[in-house]
């Protein structure tokens, strides 16, 4: 039976209202989106969560497991997010480019659906050495890697169906290619949404990335 350390360390709450801990979570997010992991302090987070830092030690017993709690809470729901957009698109693929072009333009929003959470990813990038490795790891096998293993079963779906030239052999360099010329283009050049970007700009780098895909695996 798990003791009471491991359901902190895990970013379970140890005690208190179901209430006081999404306080908590939202402060969280707000505070390490803005400030980074490093620089966040606990005082902080409680000040903007609206409680106490003893209710924050209460529910979390520190910042790494209130850290980890955030991040892969976020990035659960951001994926359950990507994979229903992928779901709805892929379930009427019939015109690759038409189709891609929607897809694309729809994965682009989701920088400002999900504005809080890819704050959180941006403060990823530079503090990476200084974050937990399991966190991290966790991070990973539960957003970005579980998106990608989503995109890939579509695009086999799509090859099987001889809408585009993607098989066993190739669907997971497809896959990483989409993810690049589609939601990395517009991710890099806004910053992970910290930069904003006309629709216009949008729409030309979805463009350019879907043609770009295309030639590589379109169906003559």
């Amino acid at each position: 039976m798990a003791d009471a350390s491991e359901g902190a360390r895990r970013g379970r709450p140890r005690g208190g209202s179901g209430e006081k801990r999404q306080a908590v979570m939202r402060g969280a997010r707000v505070v390490f989106g803005r400030e980074g992991y490093t620089r966040a302090g606990i005082d902080a987070i409680a000040a903007e969560a609206g409680v106490s830092s003893r209710t924050l030690y209460n529910h979390f017993g520190g910042k790494e497991s209130l850290f980890r709690a955030v991040l892969l809470e976020s990035a659960e729901a951001v994926t359950a997010a990507t994979r229903a957009l992928f779901d709805r698109h892929f379930h009427k693929f019939r015109e690759p480019y038409e189709d891609l072009l929607d897809l694309g333009l729809d994965w682009a929003r989701q920088r400002e659906v999900h504005a809080e959470h890819f704050a959180l990813v941006r403060q990823i990038i530079p503090e990476g050495p200084r974050l937990p490795a399991d966190v991290l790891a966790e991070w990973q096998s539960i957003g970005p890697d579980s998106t990608q293993l989503a995109l890939q079963a579509y695009l086999l779906e799509a090859g099987q169906q001889g809408r585009l030239a993607v098989d066993e052999s190739n669907a997971a360099r497809a896959t990483r290619h989409l993810s690049l010329f589609l939601g990395g283009a517009v991710m890099i050049d806004s910053y992970y949404g910290a930069l904003p970007l006309q629709a216009a700009e949008v729409e030309e780098l979805v463009r350019d990335g879907v043609e770009t895909f295309l030639r590589l695996y379109g169906v003559e």
